[in-house]
């Protein structure tokens, strides 16, 4: 049982993170139009998944939560899900996809670094080494900011500053989280986590939404729409609990990795990035410090 438990986290994890990889491209689409403000797309995603999670959780039998729990799901909710996906979505319109998918790979250092202090697990030379080599990346990529050929934008300070946010509140929602996440459900626990972040997010998009042309939103975004709301959200913040449950939050957020290689092919191909000796010299860095870090006994 253990076993498959473990093949089951494993799968969980990667489908997760391989749909997120997809969602990158997807969310850079939909918010460069600026049809739809970034908190409106969040209220949306948070009211029809919320809606989807209540609907399932109809047919499965009634988990009671406890009282004093309410409070820290309310704060899962702010972290994992409010916080990480409105800095997302108000960050990728100002980052190409390849920085982005980048910047998404030091989800397993922010990991490891939080489950030190969290555990007091110690951080050796080799792990700190590593945090060293990945963060002088990102600032090579920061200060190298080089316009590709072909009419790409550039990444910007600002967006590279959100997805940095939004890959640390992920990772500590996952490190700081996974006690509670472990004791429900995964249904019952994200029934209440879109239900929290839709009634914070709800009043303060309404305006933004009614404000909507509706009409002139092209098909093809209302399609990345559905994508969002459906694989990105209501599929992967079920998989996540059902990996969190089977294998360690390290082990989850180290298939963050799937990511960069589903979004950086992506992107390459439709021609929405393109690869400079900049970019490959600063993802070699990351990814450096990630498999050095990765490889330090105390991550075991």
């Amino acid at each position: 049982m253990a076993a498959k438990d473990h093949i089951i986290g494993h799968a969980s994890a990667f489908i997760a993170y391989a749909l997120f990889g997809f969602n990158i491209i997807v969310c850079k689409d939909l918010t460069s139009g600026h049809l739809i403000p970034p908190l409106g797309i969040f209220t949306i995603r948070s009211l029809v998944a919320g809606a989807l999670f209540w609907a399932v959780s109809a047919f499965m039998p009634e988990e009671k939560v406890d009282r004093k729990d309410y409070i820290k799901i309310f704060a899962a909710s702010m972290l994992g899900f409010l916080m990480c996906q409105v800095t997302f979505l108000v960050g990728i319109p100002h980052i190409t996809p390849m920085d982005c998918s980048i910047l998404t790979a030091m989800s397993p250092i922010y990991t490891m670094g939080i489950a030190a202090l969290a555990i007091k697990e110690p951080i050796t030379m080799k792990k700190a080494g590593g945090v060293a080599i990945s963060f002088a990346g990102i600032i090579y990529l920061i200060v190298s900011r080089v316009t590709a050929p072909g009419g790409v934008a550039e990444s910007t300070p600002f967006g590279i500053f959100m997805i940095i946010l939004n890959s640390l509140s992920f990772s500590m929602y996952l490190g700081i989280f996974k006690p509670l996440i472990s004791k429900y459900s995964a249904v019952t626990f994200m029934k209440w986590i879109f239900l929290f972040s839709a009634c914070v997010s709800a009043p303060l998009s309404l305006k933004g939404l009614a404000a909507v042309e509706w009409a002139a939103i092209p098909s093809i975004q209302y399609a990345e729409l559905a994508y969002l709301v459906i694989c990105a959200t209501f599929i992967t913040y079920f998989l996540i609990p059902v990996a969190q449950k089977r294998i360690r939050p390290t082990l989850v957020s180290m298939y963050s990795y799937v990511q960069p290689i589903i979004a950086i092919v992506i992107s390459i191909a439709i021609g929405m990035d393109t690869i400079t000796w900049q970019k490959v010299l600063a993802a070699i860095m990351v990814f450096g410090g990630v498999i050095i870090v990765s490889r330090s006994r105390s991550s075991h």
